[in-house]
C-alpha cells in the first residue's frame, strides 16, 4: 500500500453528507411509494397480469398477490425510518431487500433510477450514514459521530459519477451523435409546450440536446468536483433534470440525480442545512459539540474496503458485457440492462404468437392481451429473452388445454430509431425449445445497418 493510499484511507471528513443524503433519499424513496400506490400501478403492475418476466437466475421472484401491498408498506416504512435514521441499518438492510425485491418481480417494469435506487440501498446497508442528525443518535448519544472515514462519502460520490459517466459514454455512438436520434423523433411531440416548443420542430435543436447531453454526462461529475465550477455545475444538473422531466416520462429519475448529486457539496454545506433543519424541525438551535471520529476495528475496515472494491470492481465491468455478444446492442439488446444506457432508443415493435399442437399440427394464433399487461406486451415485442419467457408461458398454458407437444413460433417486427420496421426473430424457430440463458441468441436476424461507437 502506498503512502498516498494509507493516507486518504486514513483521512477524515463530517459525517454531514451522509447524513444529508441520507434524509434526501429516503424522502424521494418513500414518495415514489406513495406515488406508486396513489395511481394504480400496484395492482395495473403486479396483480392483473396473469403472466410476469423473470431476471435470469431470479425467477424465483415473484408478486405476493394481495400481499404485494403490504410489500410496499415495508418499503415506505423502511423509507420512512431511513430519512429519521431511526434503527438505521435495519431499515437500510429492508428498504434494499424490499425494493430490489420490488424491482425483480417483472422485468418489463425496469428502468435505470430503479437499478440506481437499489445500488444506493445497499450502499447505505455498509456506510455510517445514521450516525449523525438521526433518531437513533438523539436516543443513544453513544452512537453520534461527527466525522467518518473521507472514503466513506466519496463512495456514494463515486457511484454517482460512475452513473453520469456511462450514460455519457453511452451517447458517444453514430445515432446519438451522427443522426440526433431519438430526439429528432421525440423532440417534435412537445411541439406544444408553452414558449420553447415550437423550437423543438428544428432539426439542429435535436442535434444541440444530443451533443450537450454527452458533454453534460461525461464532465459534470467532475466540475462538481472542482469547487470553482461546482455551484455552476449544480446549477446546470437542477435546469438538466427539470428540463427532462418536462419533455419525457422517466419518473423520479430526474429528482433523484439532483437529491443524488448533492453530495459532492463541501461537508460545511452540509452542516449548515442540516443545522437548519434542525431549528426548523425542532425549534431549537444546534448544540455545540466536540468533534468526534468513527474509528472501525482493523477487521471491520477490511471487511468494509472489500466488500465496496467488489462492489465497485462489478459496476466498472458490468456495462461492457455487451462485448461479449457479436451483433448490435441496440437490436439485440444482449448485455442491455444494468449499463446506464439512458433513453438511447426508440424502439418499436409488434408480434404475433402461433401455437401449434405437434401431434395434429393445429395452428392458432395468440392474443397477448390476454395475458399481458400493456405494458409487458410494448416491452416484450422487442426484446428477445421476454420474446422467449412468453414462449414458454405459451407452452406450458396451451399444454395444460389439451394441446399435445405445443410449438410456439413468433412473427416479430421491429424499428430502431426511425429506420423501417423489419423481421426481428427467426419465424421458423420453436421458441418452445430454446433455452432462456445468457449465451447469444442466434435466432435474431441481422440488423443490416451499422451504429457505430460504445
Amino acid at each position: 500500500m502506498t503512502d498516498r493510499l494509507r493516507h486518504y484511507l486514513q483521512a477524515y471528513t463530517s459525517a454531514a453528507p451522509l447524513a444529508t443524503f441520507r434524509v434526501a433519499f429516503g424522502v424521494l424513496v418513500l414518495a415514489s411509494v406513495v406515488r406508486f400506490w396513489a395511481k394504480g400501478w400496484i395492482e395495473e403492475l403486479y396483480l392483473q397480469p396473469k403472466f410476469f418476466f423473470s431476471y435470469y437466475g431470479f425467477e424465483w421472484v415473484k408478486p405476493l398477490g394481495t400481499y404485494t401491498y403490504g410489500l410496499f408498506v415495508v418499503c415506505g416504512l423502511c423509507a420512512l425510518l431511513l430519512t429519521l435514521g431511526w434503527w438505521y441499518r435495519t431499515a437500510a438492510v429492508g428498504l434494499f431487500v424490499s425494493f430490489t425485491y420490488i424491482e425483480l418481480m417483472d422485468k418489463s417494469t425496469y428502468l435505470n433510477h430503479y437499478y440506481f435506487v437499489s445500488l444506493a440501498a445497499f450502499l447505505l446497508v455498509l456506510l455510517p450514514a445514521g450516525r449523525f442528525f438521526s433518531v437513533d443518535a438523539h436516543l443513544d448519544p453513544a452512537r453520534w459521530r461527527s466525522q467518518v472515514p473521507r472514503w466513506t462519502v466519496d463512495a456514494l460520490r463515486l457511484l454517482v459519477g460512475i452513473v453520469y459517466c456511462y450514460a455519457g459514454l453511452a451517447k458517444l455512438n453514430s445515432d446519438w451523435l451522427g443522426q440526433a436520434m431519438p430526439l429528432r423523433i421525440w423532440l417534435p411531440a412537445k411541439n406544444d409546450l408553452w414558449l420553447v416548443g415550437p423550437l423543438f420542430n428544428h432539426v439542429w435543436v435535436a442535434y444541440a440536446f444530443s451533443w450537450f447531453g454527452a458533454f453534460y454526462d461525461l464532465t459534470v461529475p467532475f466540475f462538481l468536483l472542482y469547487r470553482p465550477t461546482r455551484a455552476w455545475a449544480y446549477a446546470a444538473v437542477v435546469v438538466f433534470h427539470i428540463l427532462t422531466a418536462v419533455l419525457f416520462p422517466i419518473g423520479m429519475f430526474p429528482y433523484v440525480m439532483i437529491v443524488a448529486a448533492l453530495v459532492f457539496f463541501p461537508a460545511d454545506a452540509h452542516v449548515r442545512t442540516l443545522a437548519r433543519l434542525r431549528r426548523w424541525v425542532l425549534r431549537t438551535p444546534t448544540l455545540p459539540r466536540l468533534a468526534q471520529p468513527l474509528v472501525y476495528a482493523p477487521r471491520t475496515r477490511q471487511v468494509l474496503l472489500l466488500v465496496l472494491g467488489v462492489f465497485f470492481v462489478v459496476q466498472l465491468l458490468l456495462p461492457f458485457r455487451y462485448l461479449l455478444y457479436p451483433r448490435e446492442l441496440f437490436w439485440t439488446e444482449e448485455g442491455y440492462r444494468f449499463s446506464w444506457r439512458v433513453m438511447l432508443m426508440e424502439k418499436m415493435g409488434q408480434v404475433q404468437f402461433k401455437v401449434v399442437d405437434g401431434v395434429t399440427g393445429r395452428a392458432r394464433l395468440v392474443n397477448n392481451y390476454e395475458h399481458l399487461s400493456v405494458l409487458q406486451e410494448k416491452m416484450m415485442s422487442t426484446q428477445p429473452d421476454m420474446l422467449v419467457q412468453f414462449a414458454h408461458y405459451l407452452r406450458d398454458y396451451y399444454a395444460r388445454r389439451g394441446v399435445q407437444n405445443p410449438k410456439v413460433y413468433a412473427d416479430a417486427y421491429v424499428s430502431l430509431n426511425g429506420r423501417l420496421g423489419k423481421s426481428f426473430i427467426d419465424p421458423t424457430v420453436d421458441l418452445a425449445r430454446v433455452t432462456d440463458d445468457l449465451r447469444p441468441k442466434p435466432w435474431i436476424l441481422p440488423f443490416d445497418d451499422e451504429i457505430t461507437g460504445l
